[in-house]
């Protein structure tokens, strides 16, 4: 399924699209009536319905399911991945969000012991289909993605700032969202440049393999990448990943079946995961 042209209008809809998703996620599995989740954005039940349907591929009926509690239960039960298998499945290009070949280089030991010393990272605040995020690249790709609703943007900015201390930073709004909007839409072939020690890299190369609308386990991932006593390391791993949503470490669960942690806040996380598991039913 490809993106809806509306999706890439971005502005008006990208907003619209997140506070709908946002309202959604807020009622906690009660269910909102269209005309009234419609009537909080602006918009007539109908004009609403079109423009949400066109943007997820699902109703907003549809998606408040996905969204409702106990989900990630039920995604492991019939979405589960195991890893070795997600080799032929995967990345399959089809068009779907997060369904692309991303390519990806760590740095060096030398790089990274020195900081990010030489690199020049644009950044730009941008809206995301989930709430407000800071997005960075250098020449060489994408190298950081963070969601700042929850934890606000002074502490996603220092975090960010924090792998690549040495570096010179520049705010580059003209050139980072559009990069940002391809990204998102699944539109991206850009590479992403990753800044960690191996065993994180490992991890986050694991977590691509995962497809979209599909998820796995901290110990199936800990499995693996060799590991399998290392589930608790896995999991910290996870959390520092630092391209939030290419590296997709919200399909990472509990192997119980809970959702887990996540850095940039569960709403978030929650809202990825429907909004994935909706796509792919759709197609």
């Amino acid at each position: 399924m490809s993106v809806p042209q509306r999706f890439e209008e971005g502005g008006y809809h990208y907003h619209v699209m997140a506070r709908a998703i946002a309202e959604i996620d807020a009622a906690g599995g009660a269910a909102l009536p269209l005309e009234e989740l419609a009537g909080r954005m602006h918009m007539s039940a109908a004009h609403f319905q079109r423009l949400f349907t066109a943007w997820t591929g699902v109703s907003p009926k549809r998606l408040q399911q996905y969204l409702a509690l106990g989900h990630a239960k039920a995604l492991l039960e019939a979405r589960f991945t195991t890893l070795a298998a997600a080799d032929g499945a995967g990345l399959s290009g089809t068009g779907r969000l997060h369904d692309l070949f991303l390519r990806w280089e760590a740095m060096s030991p030398g790089d990274y012991a020195r900081g990010g010393e030489g690199l020049e990272i644009d950044w730009a605040r941008v809206e995301s289909p989930f709430g407000p995020a800071l997005f960075m690249a250098t020449e060489r790709g994408i190298c950081g993605i963070a969601f700042t609703a929850e934890c606000g943007e002074a502490a996603a900015m220092a975090e960010l700032r924090g792998r690549w201390p040495a570096a010179r930073y520049r705010e580059a709004p003209e050139r980072i969202r559009p990069m940002a909007l391809a990204a998102f839409a699944g539109r991206s072939e850009m590479p992403l440049l990753l800044s960690g020690a191996p065993f994180q890299i490992k991890v986050w190369e694991a977590l691509m393999r995962i497809p979209s609308g599909h998820v796995t386990t901290y110990s199936e991932i800990a499995a693996a990448i060799g590991a399998p006593r290392a589930v608790r390391a896995v999991g910290t791993a996870v959390g520092r990943n630092p391209i939030s949503y290419l590296i997709p470490c919200h399909r990472a669960l509990k192997k119980s079946g809970g959702l887990g942690g996540y850095h940039w806040g569960l709403p978030v996380k929650r809202a990825i995961l429907a909004w994935e598991a909706a796509r792919a039913e759709a197609d």
